[in-house]
């Protein structure tokens, strides 16, 4: 008999039940989506953006991304209605496998045209996969919603490190084409994968009603928190997607040892994020939060004035391990705001602050035009601080209203 849960009267896009194999499904798929997602950021000196000094391409790959992402993150949402979510799960991913192959075909000197072009198909990939997961994993979600994005934001770290592993340890071993080959092949077989699903049956989501959702948006306190979710996302990106140039121009290091420092930056997220499960019981999530952003601001601040190898190292782990616990605190602080949970109106808040994500690496693109490399971190340190004090703005909020459980 299948069994429909229902939030606030809203019909969810409930299976009859969650079972194990469709979680273990639903988090690989964050896997294949964190590898998609963070793929620019790992690709550029492989692209010899440091020897080029196109800056101003090298961001603009990141915003050609995010149009993609935000075009397919609504599209999904209607087609859910029309079509099984393991569909779109494998639509998704052979698109993001077209984008490699077309990245393959049309390697410099080609137009950076044709590279402009395959971002906004990988980012239709990369939002239609992701967009569909919020769906599969909605189940998990109601029942533990903390746990729930933190295992899943633990494999999006995976994938994240994964991709910059893939590419470092085959720097100097294959040709680019063959690596974005490589690429294409891991999302294909992705693709086969979810194709092969058996998701059970679910109900189609209501539709929900906008005007209640604007409603929900007239509490003062989800307009902070959905823009400080805008604002650490652009911080995370920041250091994500410039990472290598930084590393190899400022610091003289190989392209290869520069990628391996994006994977311990993706990896300290990850471990942060992992390490602050047993935590969110014991301890106040508003000092988490504060001590989390003092973390991340003291990295910054060595990240940019540092001149050897160990010190980057240091300041990477830092700002890791200090960014981790804010997106799963502020995401299920968000989801308790929202008296009518919505796994559309909950990509919408993902899909905005993604876009934070991407244009924080654009913007340092046109600064550094101008600037150098050194604009790279005029965006996290301030952003950080932003940050910090959004969120005694929120613990001020939540005081004012009677809350002191955050």
């Amino acid at each position: 008999m299948n069994r429909v849960s229902s939030i606030s009267g809203q019909s969810a896009v409930f299976a009859p039940a969650a079972r194990a194999t469709d979680a273990r499904n639903a988090f690989a798929g964050f896997l294949l989506s964190g590898l998609l997602l963070s793929f620019v950021g790992a690709i550029l000196p492989a692209w010899r953006y440091h020897i080029t000094g196109d800056y101003r391409g090298a961001g603009a790959c990141f915003l050609f991304l995010n149009i993609g992402l935000l075009a397919a993150a609504r599209t999904t949402a209607v087609l859910t209605r029309r079509t099984s979510i393991v569909r779109l799960l494998s639509i998704g991913a052979f698109t993001a496998a077209s984008a490699f192959v077309l990245f393959a075909l049309t390697l410099p000197p080609a137009s950076s045209v044709w590279r402009y072009i395959g971002f906004l198909v990988l980012g239709a990939g990369s939002g239609m996969t992701s967009t569909a997961l919020l769906y599969a994993t909605t189940p998990f979600y109601n029942r533990d919603r903390a746990s729930t994005l933190n295992i899943a934001g633990a494999t999006f770290g995976i994938g994240c490190s994964m991709a910059a592993l893939l590419i470092a340890g085959t720097f100097f071993v294959y040709t680019v084409a063959q690596i974005l080959l490589m690429f294409a092949a891991i999302a294909a077989g992705f693709g086969v994968f979810f194709g092969r699903w058996r998701l059970p049956a679910a109900l189609p989501p209501q539709e929900q009603s906008w005007r209640r959702v604007v409603a929900d948006f007239r509490n003062p306190g989800v307009v902070l928190f959905t823009l400080l979710l805008f604002l650490q996302f652009g911080n995370e990106w920041a250091i994500a997607g410039w990472l290598p140039l930084f590393l190899i121009e400022r610091l003289g290091v190989s392209p290869e040892t520069s990628l391996i420092m994006l994977a311990v930056y993706w990896l300290a997220l990850m471990s942060g994020r992992l390490a602050v499960q047993p935590l969110l019981p014991r301890m106040r999530h508003g000092r988490l939060l504060l001590c989390s952003m003092a973390g991340a601001v003291f990295g910054c601040v060595i990240l940019t004035f540092t001149n050897n190898l160990f010190g980057a190292t240091v300041a990477v782990l830092c700002i890791g391990i200090g960014f981790a616990p804010v997106y799963p605190l502020v995401a299920e602080k968000i989801s308790t705001r929202f008296p009518h949970y919505h796994p559309a109106v909950f990509s919408g808040l993902l899909s905005f602050a993604f876009t934070g994500g991407m244009l924080a690496p654009w913007t340092i693109g046109l600064m550094a035009t101008s600037w150098g490399i050194r604009a790279v971190m005029a965006v996290p340190l301030p952003g950080t601080i932003l940050v910090f004090l959004l969120t005694l703005l929120i613990l001020l909020h939540a005081r004012l209203n009677g809350n002191n459980a955050g």
